[in-house]
Order: C-alpha cells, then sequence, then structure tokens
C-alpha cells in the first residue's frame, strides 16, 4: 500500500474484564471436573471495538525510488523503504504514522514508531510490515466481533474504499460444538476475512481509490508481496487468539511485538543492506528504478492470484550471481532459499467457512467507469471475494495490454 496521508496515533485499547454468567460461576463452585476456560465466559463481555478505519502507510515495492508530483519530478530526493530485523518497531494496533511506544512498554526493547518498511526474507521473500499489522489488526477486531454472532446474520461495517465494504455474516445451523470449538471457528473465521479484506484493498487500489486525493496507488495494486504479507498477519493474529493474547490492548501488542520478531527470524529475515543490494538485484525484472513514484509501472511483477494458499516469490540466485552485490549476497543465498508457502483454512468442524461470512464489496457511482471494461454482471450489483478471482483475471489482461503498449512507445 503506497499513501502519503499521515494516520494519527492509534486510539484504540481495550482492557478484558470478562464478567462470568451464573453458570460459569456455578462451574467453578460446585467442583466440575474440567475448570472454566476463557472461552466459557459469556461471549457478549467480552471486548468490543471496530474494525479499523486506516490502513498504514508505508511502501511502494523497490528501494530508493524517484517521486514525482503530477509529472514532474522531484530532484535529488529518494524514497527508502527497506529495514532491518533488529530495527522493526514495537507493534501498536491501529497505529499510524505517529504511533509511539516508550521503551518500558515495548516488548522488544525498540522505542518509537513501528518502523513498517521492506524486509527480506529467505523462506518468504519480500515482506511489507504494514501489511503484515494491517491485517493482524483486522484479525483481532473481527475475531470479537464473530464470537459473538456466529451462525446468526449479522453485518459488520468495513470503511469504504471504491464503494461500501462490509461483512456479511450468514444464519447457519451449526454443528455442536464445545465452547473451545466455536472459539477456534470464530478465529479461523476472523483470519479468513481479514485477509480477504486484504484482497478487496488491492482490487479497489487497482480501479483508482486512493487513501490521498491526488496521489494514485495503481502502482501499489497487486503488488507481488502484498497478499503474502496480509496472509503473514493473518496467521500470527490466529495464532494469538488461540493462546489467549488479545483480552487486552497492551497484552495484544506486546505478544504482536514479540511474534512478529520471531516470525520474521524464521522465515530467514536478512539485515537492511542486504535486503537494499538485493532490491538493485531485480531492478530492470519486478521493478524499474528509471520510473517515478506513483507511476503505474514502476512495479513490473504483478501478483494476481487471489486465495486462501500464497506463495511468495524469491529473489533467483542467478541474477544475485550476476549482480555486483554477489560478495555481499553469497553468504545468504549459497545455501538454497526455499519459498514458505501460506495458507488459511477453507473448512472446519465439516463447515466451509464461506458459507458462514463473505467480504462484500460495492461500486460507487465516481468509480463505475473504471470498470467498463468487465463484465457487468460482475460487479454492478456488488461482489464478494468469491467473485474476485474472476475480477483479477480481467485485470490482469487489462495491465498486460496496457503495458505492452507503454513498451511500445
Amino acid at each position: 500500500m503506497l499513501a502519503t496521508l499521515l494516520t494519527g496515533c492509534s486510539s484504540v485499547a481495550w482492557q478484558g474484564q470478562v464478567r462470568p454468567d451464573s453458570d460459569t460461576v456455578a462451574r467453578a463452585l460446585n467442583g466440575a471436573e474440567t475448570q472454566v476456560a476463557l472461552w466459557d465466559l459469556p461471549a457478549d463481555s467480552l471486548p468490543h471495538f471496530p474494525v479499523p478505519q486506516n490502513v498504514r502507510p508505508c511502501c511502494a515495492f523497490g528501494n530508493l525510488q524517484k517521486v514525482a508530483i503530477g509529472r514532474v519530478p522531484i530532484p535529488l530526493f529518494r524514497l527508502g523503504n527497506t529495514v532491518g530485523a533488529g530495527d522493526v518497531g514495537p507493534h501498536q494496533f491501529d497505529g499510524g504514522t505517529f504511533a509511539y511506544t516508550s521503551s518500558g512498554a515495548s516488548a522488544n526493547g525498540n522505542r518509537g514508531s513501528e518502523n513498517n518498511g521492506m524486509i527480506y526474507t529467505l523462506q518468504g521473500g519480500f515482506i511489507d510490515l504494514a501489511h503484515v499489522r494491517d491485517t493482524a489488526d483486522d484479525t483481532v477486531a473481527l475475531f470479537f466481533e464473530m464470537v459473538r454472532h456466529l451462525g446468526e446474520e449479522h453485518r459488520i461495517e468495513l470503511p469504504d474504499e471504491i464503494g461500501e465494504r462490509y461483512i456479511q455474516m450468514q444464519t447457519v445451523e451449526l454443528p455442536e460444538l464445545t465452547n473451545r470449538e466455536r472459539w477456534e471457528l470464530a478465529a479461523e473465521l476472523a483470519a479468513r476475512m481479514a485477509y480477504f479484506k486484504a484482497e478487496s484493498h488491492e482490487i479497489a487500489q487497482w480501479h483508482g481509490y486512493a487513501s490521498f486525493a491526488g496521489w494514485p496507488e495503481t502502482v501499489s495494486a497487486f503488488s507481488p508481496e502484498d497478499l503474502y504479507s496480509n496472509m503473514l498477519g493473518a496467521k500470527l493474529a490466529r495464532a494469538l487468539i488461540s493462546a489467549n493474547l488479545v483480552l487486552n490492548s497492551d497484552l495484544y501488542n506486546q505478544s504482536m511485538t514479540l511474534w512478529l520478531d520471531e516470525a520474521l527470524d524464521w522465515l530467514g529475515a536478512v539485515d537492511r543492506g542486504t535486503s537494499n543490494a538485493l532490491f538493485d538485484v531485480i531492478d530492470g525484472h519486478w521493478w524499474d528504478s528509471s520510473r517515478p513514484i506513483p507511476a503505474k509501472y514502476m512495479v513490473t511483477l504483478r501478483h494476481y492470484q487471489m486465495g486462501d494458499q500464497q506463495t511468495p516469490y524469491l529473489v533467483p540466485v542467478e541474477w544475485a550471481r550476476d549482480s555486483r552485490h554477489w560478495d555481499r549476497l553469497d553468504t545468504f543465498l549459497a545455501a538454497g532459499q526455499q519459498p514458505h508457502p501460506l495458507a488459511l483454512q477453507p473448512q472446519m468442524f465439516g463447515l466451509e467457512l464461506d458459507t458462514l461470512a463473505q467480504v462484500v464489496m460495492t461500486v460507487s457511482p465516481r468509480y463505475q467507469a473504471s470498470f467498463a471494461q468487465f463484465d457487468e454482471a460482475l460487479w454492478r450489483h456488488g461482489f464478494t471475494h468469491l467473485d474476485y478471482p474472476a475480477i483479477v483475471s480481467r485485470s490482469r489482461e487489462l495491465d498486460q495490454i496496457e503495458y505492452q503498449k507503454l513498451l511500445g512507445q
């Protein structure tokens, strides 16, 4: 996601002061065989807060890019995007540009902002930390809403982009589930819907949505690192929910900080200089440093594969070997890289999760012209995440035509 709008500090904090009901108190006092656990407590007394209304400002794919305002380049300015593994800042729910955490409240000892940016990993390719954090936060907020309404018709409002967006939960007869199983089902469903919300943002960017008027974000639509990063955030938050590490905002922020650090280490995160060198290696292959932000085809590799399975792009070793950076990269890449795919479950406890809830997008009149070359039946009356592959397939066809024309100029 590319944005210049400063989003301010997070104002969302929650405390998990969950009140028991008479049944759970009786169970505690009457010597039940199993002790009361968190998921046994009344769902309607769990924390409740809205889905974040903004995405974090971060990065277009590449590094040290030129920048232009309209057709006028900004001389001598380059936009640095990368961070080192040891420099990742503490997480803050719904954190914006001005989010600040003191060293005393930070779980990893780093103070200040989240310090989002791009970081290369040997198993996950380039990771956009803002995308990881956004989808993690969405997962937690959606979980507390969904655990209350599993199997019920219920609408969860999402921030508008090219039109209204919302999650429509459906009336479904659930199998007999334990309280723990309901908790896990809500967690898996929340992670899935948070991820598909991220897919909807890619579609909106392609169709002209911009966080800041006059600053197009088409350069970031279907960027190669985006959806893998989003799914990583959904998976991490899903794990925190199962581990009961989300009951209050301080616990969640500190836990997410530690889990993100450990996940990056597990995926093989490299230092900032190595990430910079790898962006140099793929210049001319996956991005074009001669084109300024926000030119759409500054990014030349697009990822159009929608859905609940994502595989990262790893920099080919042969490109690195032929570059001026091989002496630096040899240590990291010569032993071989192995992509680590990520996936979200489509089914759980015999239920198709997409029958429980779907992300819905609508197209306002302002954006209808951007769908002129799409089958009207796909979008005119709104569409769900089940329709994304067909819509994005057409986007891919149009991008290929447009890019070939650009190359022929």
